[in-house]
C-alpha cells in the first residue's frame, strides 16, 4: 500500500538539487572563462613574438 499523506523529503532534494546545479554551472563559467583568458593571453604572445621577429629581421 502506498503513504498516506505529505511526501517526504521532497523540498529538501529540491533545494539540494536547484544549488548543484548553480554550483555545476559555476563550475562550467569559470572553466570557461580560464580558456578565454589562456586564449586572449597566448595570442598576444604569439603576436609579441611576430613583431619581435619583424624588428629582428630588420636590423
Amino acid at each position: 500500500m502506498g503513504k498516506k499523506g505529505k511526501e517526504k523529503n521532497t523540498l529538501n532534494k529540491a533545494k539540494h538539487t536547484k544549488l548543484m546545479n548553480r554550483k555545476k554551472n559555476k563550475l562550467k563559467k569559470e572553466i570557461e572563462t580560464r580558456k578565454e583568458r589562456l586564449k586572449e593571453i597566448v595570442t598576444k604572445h604569439l603576436e609579441q613574438q611576430k613583431a619581435q621577429e619583424k624588428e629582428n629581421d630588420n636590423k
